[in-house]
């Protein structure tokens, strides 16, 4: 992994939501705001690069220890409303209604 690079982990979920880390280079990482979690506006002008509907919800300090791989990367954290569990949903109700409206 290029210390010059952003570096984009695969999509996990859960039953609510999709994640993703962002790895941010120092160069990059030192421009991230302290002081609030990031706009899509902001992380975008930053160079991340991702579909629409993502939200900032954490940063990450990865430890110093000069042999770890991570210890020039900071480390942003991504989450966006899992859109397969909300259609999902929408299905159900829709049959729910159908089957109110039968009896």
């Amino acid at each position: 992994m290029s210390q010059k690079q952003i570096y984009y982990s695969d999509k996990y979920d859960d039953e609510k939501f999709e994640y993703r880390h962002v790895m941010l280079p120092k160069d990059i990482a030192k421009r991230v705001p302290k002081t609030h979690l990031m706009s899509e506006t902001e992380w975008r002008n930053l160079g991340v690069q991702q579909s629409q509907g993502w939200i900032h919800y954490m940063i990450h300090q990865p430890g110093t220890l000069s042999d770890s791989p991570t210890s020039c990367f900071s480390v942003v954290l991504f989450l966006q409303p899992d859109l397969r569990q909300s259609a999902r949903e929408n299905t159900h109700r829709e049959e729910d209604k159908r089957v109110a409206g039968d009896g």
